[in-house]
């Protein structure tokens, strides 16, 4: 019995020695001697995710800029006229969406409830030309812009069959990846959209257990 014990306890010891010997190697080992195990850095397997339409991708994408973008702009009663706190913020989200050109983007108008349904879809719809014609204006291609859309009347912000200023608006949200983009097809994108769109909540991994003498650290 006697012997077991000391036969168990010199395996636990050699078990914890193994783990901490292969963890102390990891910091020792010349980069790139790993192969990747497949994570998020695995660009290639990523790419295809984006071409075939990975939601995840699109609203991670769309999360940052509805975090730093104002994406709304407001209009007066019966109007597709952009005054001057519009115009700044289209002068921002041109600003925002010149510094991704991989990313298509489209513009939705809306209207109040004011008027007859087939009226508002065609007030929606001319709002949204009046916002894509200004953000060519300053510089973004008309081809990123990929579509026009219009609820008209049919998702108010506030629910009233009066003039409401917060319904008449249009909204820029990001649509997706301009699929022939060179930075989209050369096999390196997900890194791209790593590093550039997707703010991480992940806390930096810690080693636990392990002095700075076993690290070979300590004087």
């Amino acid at each position: 019995m006697k012997y077991l014990a000391i036969t168990l306890a010199a395996g636990i010891a050699l078990t914890g020695c193994t783990a901490n010997d292969d963890i102390v190697a990891s910091f020792y080992r010349e980069v790139g001697t790993t192969p990747d195990p497949g994570g998020f850095g695995t660009a290639v397997n990523q790419n295809v995710a984006i071409n075939n339409g990975d939601e995840s991708y699109r609203v991670n994408l769309a999360r940052r800029f509805d975090a730093e973008v104002q994406s709304t702009v407001n209009f007066a009663f019966n109007s597709t006229a952009l005054d001057a706190e519009a115009r700044a913020i289209l002068r921002q989200q041109a600003d925002f969406i010149k510094q991704f050109p991989e990313v298509r983007f489209t513009v939705y108008g809306h209207t109040d409830l004011v008027g007859s349904s087939s009226y508002n879809r065609q007030l929606g719809l001319r709002r949204a030309e009046t916002v894509v014609l200004y953000l060519t204006s300053q510089g973004i291609s008309r081809s990123r812009l990929e579509a026009l859309a219009s609820f008209g009347e049919t998702q108010p912000l506030i629910v009233t069959e009066g003039r409401e200023r917060a319904n008449r608006r249009t909204v820029t949200e990001v649509s997706g990846f301009v699929e022939d983009h060179p930075s989209v097809l050369n096999g390196k994108y997900a890194e791209i959209i790593f590093r550039e769109y997707i703010v991480s909540a992940e806390v930096p991994a810690t080693i636990g257990g392990i002095t700075g003498a076993e690290l070979g650290t300590s004087e």
